[in-house]
């Protein structure tokens, strides 16, 4: 017996699903705080030793928590690997962005403490700033565009064409939802400065994440909304076989409003997913006012991850739709690897997943705590 056909293609297919959600979500949640923290550098921290606080409180456990973003990326191209070039082709430059910006990160970090003047140090702490709201506003706002369908379409060949620009992705609906990463970001790493600094830092830190947390619960309601009445959703209109070639030209496709809401009127209980994200958010701004340190973090994630599963559950089974050519959108069913790949993908997952879960666990335990800020005056203890 040929073992990858323990498992059917259809299902391992819904399997890789499910774990691509997982992913961008692990590292929505983990590098989120990141990215949030360094938005609110300038703005939190007011002296050196302020900001020097800010940045060890994350300055242990970023780079681990990119491991998210590489497994991601990687999943994407072994297992969707028309999404991937699609995505990676057609989005090139805010890609570019995107890299650029996360690249500052590490050298700002390096290179901020070289030397004593206020001016250099500065200019590092805005590199930083920079690193944090590029790419949440960029991973937004191509969430946005997903939404609304992608500008490509597939020749006679096979072969890929975009035909969008840079400056098109960049269209109210997308600002939006790029506007809803940059709050819940900012309120996530308010949540993370809340847990892991004290004094006036904290303080500021639950002031502007209790704006981070009403301006998410606001933006996100209305990006709902929209796409509700206004944004035309994509729905598959012939037979589209659950273990069928991966070929996404054998199916027809229609578009039309609210089309994004059919799998929540199909499921009902699914408009938990959504709920979450509302309700965590307002959970965290409560926490962040009452001062609760840990409940703040967790309500925090858990609007993450509801924000951002609540895409994968409104477009199921579409995973990138295209606006040039409607038939041409990728789906679950239709755009996936081969069944051995993804079964001999998820076998090695199944081993390396927990492993990087109980090191991360680890990890985030021996670093448990606040921040010394004695000990960063004196210049021991602290990398940064």
């Amino acid at each position: 017996m040929i073992l990858h056909t323990l498992i059917d293609y259809e299902v391992l297919r819904v399997i890789w699903w499910l774990l691509l959600g997982v992913l961008l979500t692990g590292f929505a949640v983990t590098d989120g705080f990141d990215l949030g923290v360094g938005m609110l550098l300038p703005f939190a921290g007011r002296s050196d030793l302020e900001r020097r606080e800010i940045i060890n409180s994350i300055g242990p456990v970023w780079e681990g928590n990119q491991v998210w973003l590489v497994l991601g990326g990687g999943a994407i191209f072994a297992a969707w690997p028309q999404l991937y070039a699609v995505s990676f082709s057609g989005f090139y430059l805010a890609m570019f962005a995107i890299l650029v910006a996360l690249i500052l990160r590490p050298v700002a970090f390096k290179f901020r403490g070289k030397r004593e003047e206020a001016s250099w140090r500065a200019r590092w702490d805005w590199a930083l700033f920079v690193g944090g709201f590029v790419p949440s506003l960029i991973f937004g706002v191509a969430m946005g565009n997903v939404l609304q369908g992608v500008p490509f379409r597939f020749g006679t060949d096979m072969h890929i064409f975009y035909d969008g620009s840079f400056f098109g992705l960049l269209n109210p609906f997308a600002l939006l939802t790029g506007l809803v990463s940059v709050a819940m970001l900012a309120m996530h790493g308010a949540a993370w400065l809340q847990l892991k600094t004290s004094g006036a830092v904290a303080a500021r830190a639950r002031t502007f994440g209790s704006f981070g947390a009403l301006a998410t619960l606001v933006l996100y309601a209305l990006a709902g909304l929209l796409l509700w009445h206004f944004v035309g959703g994509y729905h598959v209109t012939s037979s589209l076989p659950a273990d069928g070639p991966s070929n996404p030209l054998l199916k027809t496709v229609e578009t039309h409003a609210g089309a994004w809401f059919a799998n929540y009127e199909a499921h009902p209980w699914l408009y938990l997913v959504p709920g979450v994200g509302l309700a965590g958010a307002f959970v965290a701004l409560l926490g962040l006012r009452m001062r609760l340190e840990m409940t703040t973090l967790l309500a925090s994630a858990l609007s993450i991850a509801g924000i951002v599963l609540s895409v994968g559950v409104s477009m199921f089974p579409f995973i990138l739709p295209s606006s040039s050519d409607p038939r041409a959108s990728l789906t679950v069913f239709d755009s996936s690897s081969s069944h051995l790949t993804l079964f001999i993908m998820l076998v090695v997952t199944v081993i390396f997943i927990p492993l990087i879960v109980a090191y991360t666990g680890w990890v985030y335990r021996v670093l448990r705590g606040k921040v010394d800020v004695a000990a960063i005056s004196e210049d021991r203890g602290h990398a940064y």
